[in-house]
Order: structure tokens, then C-alpha cells, then sequence
């Protein structure tokens, strides 16, 4: 949920609560294939549970928030895939197969569907854990009800005929909890808040500045690490294994008294909900409007042009609920047939679908809005 607490209080749960439900939502997929004469064996069931609990363990502090900020251009499931390796060499090679799934590299393509597709376990948990815990009951889907339709055809994971009702309600789901909630306007200038904290520490430590922090932050703010120094260098894994929440929050309660007026102004919004004013819209954000907000900055808090762009910023934002052109959801009927969602689908529109929404935002520090 990253910063989802700013928003919805309630929303405080824990990735490790998502990884046992996804576990256990596997575990309810198995005993259903099974029961319909899909052939899984015990050691394949085991190495997808294995990949299921370990699917997420690449994620950075706060989530999504700051999947590129510590380390630029690799995604969480590289980072997922490389601690399962170094578990596997600990275990004596006993993840291989569940290394392999998770992959995608094994034959048996649907079990790696029921780890990482337009419809698997980890999205019938998340949906229905956040909408609880934010209280956002639009996000409530029928996990158990699409679970019992779920079967394999050619290898590929397909829902019945019968079930085509609940994943209309479950692509629909999706799409209100992203706007609801995952991308609400308020969550969104929290994370933008959270990044630009890490982009400016960052650069006041590769100005020479001696700032506060964790062993394991310090050495991602003072190395610019690529996805191949990941790769190749273990201490790098082994620092950001020791990495949570508490090393950045303590880390920004700290630099709220730094005498960076720049790092200063955003930790203490952080600190004190102090957040970007955020505006929204469905066209993109005047070069006009904003260079007005930024020169408003250099006027009142006297700084450059450049560190301006840290209180006064524009950006967009896009989520498609579905996408048929990438590995469509099958359905199929009575007689055999495959007929993909948006194809099969009575109630909502292939283009509605699968069209991607965008939206374009502004943020601004709340002291240059009054002092209009």
C-alpha cells in the first residue's frame, strides 16, 4: 500500500500479510485443478507455493513508491528473483523448480499464470486485503468463486463459462482501487514527496554533506547502483535485504532539522502531513502554470531555479485495468471453446477494457498556493 495510510488509515497491513494469503489462495488453486484432473505433483505443488511466499521479497521500503529510488532501472522482481537465488544456493538447490516457475521457464506455463498473470493469486489477494483494510468496498472481489472456475486448457490457465461474471466484477475492482485508492491524489503527492526526500539527500551527499542514516540507507544514497552492479556485487543484496520503513521514516525525522532549507521543507511535510497541493486533470500541465510556482518558490524560500523543481513539479499517470494484447484471460465454454474476456464479456466494453487511463497532475507546495 506504500503511503495508502495517508489516506485510509486502516491501511496499515504488511506485505508479509499479502504473501500468506497469495500462499494460501494457492494452495485452494491446487486442490481445484486437481479436482478437475489438471495433473500437478506434489514437488511442482510445493515450488509454487515456494515462488508464491517469495514473489514479493524483492520489494523496496514503502512499496511501489520507491521501486526506482534506491536502485534505477530494475523493478521488483528482478530483486525478487535474485534473493531466491541466494536462498536456493543456501538450501542446496531446492528452489531450482520453484526458481523455474517463477520464471516462467517451465514447461508447465499455467503455474506460472497462477504466480504472475492478468489473473493470479496475487491479485485475488491484494484486492480484497486492501479493500478491507482501507475500507473501500469496491475493491471486494469473489476469490473464492473465481478459484472453483478456474481450469487449464493447452496448458494455459482459462475460468469457465460460469465464472465470467465474478471477473467482470474483478477487472472492475481493479480499476476503482487503482483511481480509489492506489493512485488517489493524496497517496500520489505523498510518494512524489517520499522521492523527492531520497533525490535531494542523494545529492546533498554527493555534494560532500555528512547526513544522517542507516548503514544499509547510507549505502544506497552514496552509490548509484545499476541493475548490474546488483547483480554482480553480493553486498549490494545483502544492504538492501537489511533496508524496511523504519530506515527511512527515522532517517526523515532526522533531516527535518537540516539546515538544507530544500531537504529541511520536505521532511518536515512529510513529518507533519504538510503535503503537496495536488491538482489533477485529463490535459497536460502548462509550462506557464508551473514555471509560475517555481518562481514563486525562488522568491520565497531563496533558492535556485533548479531546487525550485523540488516544490513545484508536474507529471501524469496512467493504469489500464485490462490487456488483451498481452496475455489475454481465456474463457471457456461448454462445448470446448476459448473465447477471450473482452470477447466473451456481456457487460463491459472491449474498448473500456483495455484502454489505458491517463491523467496528468501538478504538485506544489501548500505555502506557494496561499501565497498567491
Amino acid at each position: 500500500m506504500g503511503l495508502g495510510h495517508m489516506v485510509y488509515p486502516g491501511a496499515l497491513h504488511t506485505r508479509f500479510h499479502h504473501a500468506l494469503g497469495a500462499l494460501h489462495l494457492t494452495t485452494q488453486a491446487i486442490e481445484t485443478l486437481r479436482s478437475k484432473d489438471v495433473e500437478i505433483s506434489n514437488e511442482e505443488a510445493l515450488a509454487l507455493e515456494i515462488a508464491i511466499l517469495l514473489h514479493d521479497i524483492g520489494h523496496s521500503p514503502f512499496s511501489h513508491a520507491l521501486e526506482h529510488s534506491l536502485i534505477s532501472g530494475i523493478n521488483h522482481e528482478v530483486v525478487s528473483l535474485l534473493f531466491m537465488e541466494k536462498l536456493n544456493e543456501e538450501f542446496d538447490g531446492k528452489l531450482s523448480l520453484a526458481i523455474e516457475i517463477f520464471k516462467g521457464t517451465y514447461h508447465k506455463k499455467f503455474l506460472h499464470q497462477m504466480i504472475s498473470s492478468q489473473l493470479d493469486m496475487d491479485r485475488l489477494d491484494y484486492l480484497n486485503r486492501d479493500s478491507f483494510y482501507s475500507g473501500v468496498l469496491e475493491g471486494t472481489i469473489g476469490a473464492q468463486r473465481i478459484i472453483k472456475m478456474l481450469n487449464v486448457f493447452n496448458d494455459r490457465l482459462v475460468v469457465e463459462e460460469k465464472g465470467v461474471y465474478s471477473i467482470e466484477k474483478f477487472i472492475l475492482a481493479r480499476r476503482l482501487m487503482y483511481w480509489q485508492v492506489y493512485l488517489h491524489k493524496t497517496v500520489l503527492a505523498s510518494e512524489q514527496l517520499l522521492v523527492n526526500i531520497l533525490k535531494r539527500a542523494k545529492e546533498l551527499i554527493n555534494q560532500g554533506e555528512n547526513l544522517f542514516a542507516s548503514p544499509a540507507l547510507k549505502y544506497f544514497l552514496e552509490h548509484k547502483i545499476s541493475a548490474e552492479d546488483l547483480k554482480n556485487n553480493p553486498e549490494i543484496l545483502e544492504n538492501y535485504a537489511l533496508l524496511d520503513d523504519y530506515d527511512v521514516f527515522t532517517s526523515i525525522k532526522v533531516w527535518a532539522t537540516h539546515k538544507d532549507i530544500v531537504l529541511q521543507r520536505l521532511c518536515k511535510g512529510m513529518v507533519n502531513r504538510n503535503l503537496y497541493k495536488i491538482r489533477m486533470r485529463k490535459d497536460p500541465i502548462s509550462t506557464s502554470d508551473l514555471e509560475e510556482y517555481q518562481e514563486r518558490a525562488v522568491s520565497v524560500f531563496g533558492i535556485s531555479k533548479e531546487d525550485s523543481k523540488y516544490f513545484a513539479f508536474s507529471g501524469s499517470i496512467s493504469n489500464s485495468a485490462y490487456d488483451p494484447s498481452g496475455e489475454p484471460i481465456q474463457i471457456l465454454y461448454r462445448d470446448g471453446s476459448i473465447v477471450e474476456l473482452s470477447v466473451a464479456s456481456e457487460q463491459m466494453d472491449a474498448a473500456v477494457l483495455s484502454s489505458p487511463v491517463q491523467k496528468h497532475y501538478i504538485c506544489v507546495l501548500q505555502e506557494l498556493i496561499e501565497k498567491q
